[in-house]
């Protein structure tokens, strides 16, 4: 492990001056897998205009890195350590997932000003902003493998803690204002918990539970890097994933990575307040929007659809577009029609719908292979699922014809 020390400190100016030299990668585990996952999905989101970074890739001494953290941990009441665990996801996102994080940088305008805003509400570090790096790529659509969902990565329990609903229409834990401040106040308690931002961050990745357990078995040991060996690996690497992701976003153009700008801006947009059910899809035509923006500004909405609600619900919209909504509201209100199935826009229309009841034996994982699908597909076709099955419990799936043949399975 690398100490940072005031002379650290002091050298920053000498450090910068350093020139880069190549490193070879060693392979990434734990954690390392789901911030792949995640950074993988941005890479499929509509949103973005093209570039390319052409620059040579390099990576810099260890002393740079100690130096810029603790810069950075220097006004932080965040402690942003440096060690071979840390350079580890370094290496991951300035090397190997260069593109992703040039589009993490377009998105972190669009959701970052709302996080420091909450973030400052609930007097916590704006650092904790990067966890969302960390939990989703910054990708307000993301479900992991396990089913949690949305930029902070809630599993649908958790969310019931905070009151974000979820149901056949609406899923708040993909609501960028709302999830975060479930976050702030998850985040505000696990520190009143454990009187340590690292512990906090680690509770957040694992629970409350495993934290505890681990500081019995150290006889009270508080200190995150000491606890390390007696701690599940996914918090092992939590924390060093969170202070890399803090570096990079920090210091990405250091590292020859620019911004992959979005078609749309965060201060480019508005919200209206919709007063009854509304079908998306047609707000799309009538507004001459794409759909797929309409959904990354409104991911809340399932199915291209608000449902009734006993309050108004906001819609995000191109600012230049909320007076031509607002003029055709009424029509759209009326030409409205509750979903009564899927969306056929959200499955393939050469697939086939069916219900399967759960039996035994069976996981998410051998029903995503069994029927040719991914655990997304899966989550995303049945709203508010865990990722526990029980015996008897029907899940809609959408398989090819070929496969519908083969299990007999009819339109």
């Amino acid at each position: 492990m690398f100490l940072v020390s005031r002379a650290i400190l002091s050298s920053c100016l000498v450090i910068v001056s350093l020139s880069s030299y190549s490193v070879s990668l060693s392979k990434s585990g734990g954690n390392a897998d789901a911030i792949v996952w995640h950074l993988s999905a941005i890479g499929r989101l509509p949103l973005f205009t093209l570039t390319t970074n052409s620059d040579t890739i390099k990576s810099k001494p260890d002393l740079y890195y100690e130096c810029k953290l603790a810069s950075i941990g220097s006004h932080s009441p965040i402690d942003f350590d440096y060690n071979l665990n840390v350079k580890r996801y370094i290496d991951i996102y300035t090397l190997e997932r260069r593109d992703q994080v040039s589009k993490m940088i377009g998105l972190s305008e669009m959701y970052f000003p709302i996080f420091d805003e909450i973030f400052a509400k609930y007097q916590l570090p704006l650092e904790l902003k990067y966890l969302a790096v960390v939990e989703s790529a910054l990708n307000p659509l993301a479900v992991s493998k396990s089913g949690a969902v949305g930029l902070w990565q809630f599993k649908i329990n958790t969310a019931k803690m905070f009151n974000l609903e979820v149901n056949n229409f609406v899923d708040e834990r993909m609501d960028p204002i709302k999830s975060t401040e479930a976050a702030a106040q998850y985040l505000d308690y696990l520190f009143r918990t454990f009187k340590d931002w690292h512990l906090a961050l680690a509770a957040y990745n694992v629970g409350p539970g495993p934290i505890r357990n681990a500081i019995e078995r150290a006889n009270g040991e508080r200190n995150f890097w000491k606890l390390y060996p007696l701690l599940p690996e996914s918090a092992q690497n939590y924390v060093p994933a969170f202070i890399a992701a803090t570096y990079v976003m920090n210091s990405y153009a250091e590292h020859g990575i620019s911004a992959t700008p979005l078609k749309i801006t965060f201060s480019k947009t508005d919200t209206v307040l919709v007063q009854k059910p509304l079908d998306l899809t047609l707000v799309a035509e009538a507004l001459d929007v794409d759909l797929e923006l309409i959904r990354f500004l409104n991911p809340t909405y399932r199915y291209d659809y608000i449902p009734e609600s006993n309050s108004l619900q906001a819609l995000r919209l191109p600012t230049d577009k909320t007076g031509l909504f607002i003029k055709k509201s009424k029509q759209l209100y009326n030409s409205t029609q509750k979903p009564n199935s899927i969306s056929r826009s959200l499955a393939d229309s050469a697939q086939v719908r069916f219900s399967y009841t759960v039996q035994n034996g069976d996981s998410l994982h051998k029903l995503a292979m069994q029927f040719g699908c991914t655990l997304a597909d899966i989550y995303r076709w049945n709203p508010g699922i865990d990722s526990t099955l029980t015996v008897g419990q029907n899940l809609i799936f959408w398989i090819s014809k070929s496969n519908a043949e083969k299990y007999n399975i009819k339109q």
